[in-house]
């Protein structure tokens, strides 16, 4: 990671009031009356009409998204490992001890236990559509393990030079969620290892950001949210929240636990980063949006007579104030409503 996320970048309410403040105090006669005559404002803007957005900026990774580890689930010698970056499929095998194959499978439920006939659970679910999937039948793909399930496990473990028993063993299959990527390799062939011993690190395979929030700001991150990309060559990509996640890292020292929020990000078009390795980049959430609205600088609000706001239309040689009512503040505009305003509205604004 590159680096914490930063707040909120276009200023919220609060903040953007304290600066319309600020300019009330460095305007001559601003809060005065209703009519200032032929007292013209130093300068003038325009009221615009436009989409007003607020917005988070965040430091990304670009990579292959989490790391995640398989260890050995039998004892015996690594007989072999697949090379470091090689991605594995369905079927195929993800490692090997004492020459027999963990064969890669996909779905949520980790491997935990020896399925045979007569067991039911998700995970048997899972088995019996990945064997569907790898084209083997005569079975039902439910959560019932049966005997026409242990027939297609027990040929499944021929084709695959494992014990041909119908019972699928702990270590024979690994689950995971689609095709992975292997990171790095951190047993070697000839090792010996027990059950629990680490083999290798995988990810996915698809090119993802990884971002951390804060809390606070997590509500911006939400699954299929669109936001913008600027990659390290100043390039801008459209991407898409693909999963969210809350993450809780132990303290160190005196230090409590850190709550954050991960989001990843998969960019709209993956041959935009294609060129790119592990990469540091930014990435903006918008966090409120506003469409069609009209809007002035921040610094065009005056104080109302009576509380509020105003801004200063200018109609010819004199101005008029007009009671505005603000809604979104954001990139140092703001979003007003008031009676008589309308797009291309000649306002005071300061130098």
């Amino acid at each position: 990671m590159s680096g914490r996320a930063v707040k909120i970048v276009a200023g919220v309410v609060a903040v953007a009031s304290a600066g319309a403040a600020a300019v009330l105090a460095a305007r001559p006669g601003a809060g005065g009356g209703t009519d200032d005559g032929d007292r013209l404002p130093p300068a003038i803007t325009t009221i615009t009409r436009g989409t007003l957005r607020e917005s988070v900026e965040a430091d990304g990774e670009l990579g292959y998204g989490p790391t995640r580890t398989t260890a050995a689930r039998t004892a015996g010698t690594v007989t072999w490992l697949p090379a470091g970056g090689a991605q594995v499929t369905r079927g195929r095998p993800l490692h090997r001890i004492d020459d027999d194959p963990a064969v890669l499978m996909y779905g949520p439920v980790p491997a935990y236990r020896d399925l045979s006939p007569g067991d039911e659970g998700r995970d048997v679910a899972q088995l019996e559509r990945n064997l569907a999937a790898l084209g083997y039948d005569g079975f039902t793909a439910d959560d019932e393990y049966t005997g026409a399930t242990a027939d297609a496990v027990e040929q499944w473990q021929e084709d695959n030079g494992l014990p041909e028993t119908g019972v699928l063993r702990l270590g024979q299959v690994v689950f995971a969620s689609g095709p992975v990527r292997v990171d790095s390799l951190i047993a070697e062939a000839g090792q010996s290892v027990a059950p629990g011993r680490d083999l290798l690190t995988w990810t996915g395979t698809s090119r993802v950001i990884t971002v951390r929030l804060d809390v606070a700001d997590g509500p911006v991150a939400k699954a299929g949210a669109t936001v913008s990309v600027t990659l390290p060559d100043g390039r801008r990509a459209a991407g898409r929240v693909t999963e969210v996640a809350t993450v809780i890292e132990p303290g160190a020292g005196d230090d409590g636990p850190t709550t954050e929020v991960e989001a990843q990000i998969a960019l709209t078009d993956p041959k935009t980063a294609a060129a790119l390795g592990s990469a540091a980049v930014d990435v903006t959430f918008t966090a409120a949006e506003r469409r069609n609205v009209l809007t002035v600088p921040v610094a065009a609000l005056m104080a109302a007579p009576d509380g509020g706001f105003a801004v200063e239309v200018v109609d010819g040689a004199g101005t008029r104030q007009v009671p505005v009512r603000t809604g979104l503040f954001a990139d140092g505009r703001v979003e007003i409503t008031g009676d008589g305003l309308a797009e291309g509205t000649t306002v005071g604004a300061p130098r």
